[in-house]
């Protein structure tokens, strides 16, 4: 199973911009997803940063596997678990 966030409509509110990657993080616990899909755009990269720096928070990184980079668009990300 794969999960999808789409990060376009709230890029410039930082609250909801946490919130959404709490609760997306949930949801793949909660439903056992192997893969999140987050896509920030491409835009500046400011956002695709700020995705980065949440994910790289220790609380937050002891709860998946790993990120990959989509070598392809580089407005996307996707974060692996092992459940």
């Amino acid at each position: 199973m794969r999960l999808k966030l789409d990060l376009h409509d709230i890029f410039n509110k930082g609250r909801d911009i946490d919130r959404a990657l709490d609760d997306i993080m949930d949801e793949a616990e909660r439903k056992k997803a192997k893969t999140i899909e987050i896509i920030p755009g491409k835009g500046s990269g400011q956002l695709k940063k700020r995705v980065l720096r949440f994910l790289d928070r220790k609380d937050v990184k002891a709860r998946y596997h790993r990120v990959e980079k989509d070598s392809k668009n580089f407005g996307r990300l996707f974060v692996h678990f092992k459940h």
